[in-house]
């Protein structure tokens, strides 16, 4: 019986992702041009993120430990 289970909820929830290309509900239209643009934006520029929405990492992880560095704003409670 568990076993049923643990395959029927597995088959549902591959059967949530959806393939087909994005598109506005029927009934619905997309959100209209920025200001300043001449043409609106396809479904798929949409969904890009901007640069400063997801930034690159700028700095390497470091591979072993290292001493930091005096803090001068590392202060004791008053």
């Amino acid at each position: 019986m568990r076993a049923a289970l643990i395959t029927l909820a597995a088959l549902s929830l591959a059967a949530c992702g959806s393939r087909a290309p994005l598109a506005p509900l029927e009934g619905t239209s997309l959100p209209p041009a920025p200001h300043g643009a001449n043409d609106r934006p396809e479904p798929e520029e949409l969904l890009e993120l901007e640069a400063l929405a997801a930034p690159e990492r700028s700095v390497e992880l470091r591979r072993r430990s290292e001493e930091r560095e005096d803090d001068p704003f590392d202060l004791p409670p008053n």
